[in-house]
């Protein structure tokens, strides 16, 4: 294997969190501690990384008042002969978060950096620098890349216990050093209030932080915000960030169960005020903008949009979708026509487009849904349809007609290396997608693995639609639902490719890491 991990990579974060132990969590259910305003900012939500390519990244980072956000980067955790960025100014507009994009950094190498905050009326008085490290891009392929998947925290009610240690999963996932975290959708449950306590099966509590924000469905632009805050508040989750950068995609839950454009809440659902989804997905978006290091939703973006590619390399480029921003309505899904779908036309254009320029040894396709798991919708009160499948195992009908529109395009213009990830089904699995076993025969074979919760209710295996011809070759799951983290059935993806074979291996493994599948892919082959 010729990726090697960095020495001294996790020792520059020893001690580098000192500002964030304003935010330590306490030993008991309690409602989360408030910052006092007085001294010197503070950065007590730690810091992250996102676009990261061979020269650049973006660092985030929050403030707890008005702050001039500063950055410093230098070749070891030493910080002797930094290079300085200016940032912006933080306020109350973008809730106190902000970005700064490094430029001409050395390709394939590790770097450090600390963020520092100062006050904006006295720039020598700064707060304590938080400091965090990320790799840039290579522009060999020699070292390979490894990434990690997953999706869904703090869902179904299941929040920060302290007395489980938090979101212990993400502890696991920094001792693999990977490059960056895919975060498949569902990064809040904007529409999953946690309360203190839970019951457990066996009679005792599960017990919660809570803060005001999360004690109902998130409505407000206030409140959406507060949902991205409340997961700051995990140790594992900001010594996580501040390790490794992450790819973001989101999901229903970011703004309410299984939504979709133009859908309009029921009456019958009094926790809602605002009945608009499309008014509650704006604020969302926004929340969204803010809490997450990506360049193409920052204000002043020209493309403003959650879809795109996230090029690593020769040996990876990561097609990143949005299966919810143009979505036909949630229906039986069993429709003859249907040129919107699941991606919208303009997207599944897109989509095709990229893939056709992609020179990249393996094309990962990163939806926040799965392809051929039947994922049905009951909110409304009807048998509809949330993803894809249907159910239905003969030809395609409703968003099936697009996937399948997509994957002939695959295969009459031979791109290869398509694999698909995904999560939102609470339960791990591989599915290997073969023209033999199905209804529609007019594309390559490929896999799709899914991964998740990251800390969220554990759910039965999902059926399989047989119209792309769905094998189950491995599949973990609980029996009964809703299971929550304390009973396990928490999971995580790895992908590992190797720089000299181009072998790609995904591991699928449990919440402390223990490898529960591994599959092997040569690139280049057709039908594996």
């Amino acid at each position: 294997m010729s990726h090697r991990p960095f020495p001294g990579r996790r020792g520059v974060l020893r001690g580098s969190l000192a500002a964030s132990a304003a935010l330590t969590l306490p030993a008991a259910v309690g409602a989360a501690p408030a910052f006092a305003l007085s001294g010197r900012p503070k950065a007590g939500w730690g810091v992250q990384t996102g676009d990261v390519t061979s020269d650049s990244g973006l660092v985030w980072v929050r403030s707890d008042r008005p702050a001039r956000m500063i950055v410093e980067t230098a070749a070891t955790e030493s910080f002797r002969g930094a290079r300085r960025w200016r940032g912006p100014l933080l306020g109350a507009g973008t809730d106190f978060t902000g970005t700064t994009r490094l430029h001409g950094l050395p390709a394939g190498e590790q770097i450090h950096y600390r963020v520092l905050l100062a006050d904006p009326d006295d720039p020598r008085r700064t707060g304590e620098p938080v400091a965090g490290t990320f790799r840039t891009t290579p522009l060999g392929r020699r070292r390979g890349v490894r990434f990690l998947w997953s999706g869904d925290l703090a869902g179904q009610g299941w929040g920060i216990n302290p007395e489980l240690g938090g979101y212990r999963i993400y502890d696991a996932m920094a001792k693999l050093d990977p490059d960056f975290f895919l975060c498949s959708g569902d990064n809040i449950y904007a529409d999953g209030p946690i309360t203190v306590t839970q019951a457990l099966p066996d009679g005792s509590l599960w017990r919660n932080v809570v803060t005001e924000e999360k004690a109902k469905v998130a409505e407000t632009l206030a409140e959406f915000r507060g949902n991205f805050r409340y997961n700051l508040l995990d140790d594992n989750l900001r010594r996580f960030n501040a390790q490794v950068p992450s790819v973001i995609q989101w999901d229903d839950h970011e703004v309410r169960n299984n939504w979709y454009p133009g859908e309009v809440i029921a009456d019958s659902d009094a926790r809602y005020t605002e009945k608009s989804v499309d008014v509650l997905a704006g604020r969302a978006r926004r929340a969204f903008s803010e809490y997450f290091p990506i360049s193409t939703l920052r204000p002043g973006a020209k493309e403003g949009r959650v879809h795109r590619v996230v090029h690593h390399g020769p040996l990876l480029d990561v097609f990143v979708l949005d299966m919810r921003t143009y979505r036909n309505a949630n229906s039986p899904d069993d429709q003859r026509t249907d040129p919107q779908g699941i991606l919208g036309a303009e997207q599944l254009e897109w989509l095709k487009r990229e893939l056709s320029r992609s020179r990249a040894v393996w094309k990962v396709i990163a939806a926040d849904m799965p392809l051929g798991l039947v994922v049905p919708d009951a909110t409304e009160g009807r048998p509809n349809i949330e993803a894809v499948a249907q159910g239905d195992p003969g030809a395609p009908l409703g968003r099936e007609l697009q996937i399948a529109e997509l994957l002939r395009y695959v295969k009459h213009r031979r791109i290869t290396g398509t694999v698909w990830l995904t999560a939102d089904v609470h339960h791990t699995s591989a599915q290997h997608y073969q023209p033999s076993r199905a209804a529609f025969t007019d594309f390559e074979p490929f896999w799709e693995f899914v991964s998740g919760p990251l800390n969220a209710g554990a759910f039965p295996a999902s059926a399989l639609d047989g119209t792309f011809g769905p094998e189950r070759v491995f599949v973990k799951a609980p029996t009964a639902a809703n299971v929550s983290p304390a009973g396990g059935y928490q999971f995580f993806g790895e992908v590992d490719i190797d720089g000299d074979s181009g072998e790609l291996t995904v591991r699928l493994r449990e919440q402390d890491g223990t490898v529960l599948f591994t599959k092997v892919l040569q690139p280049g082959r057709v039908g594996q």
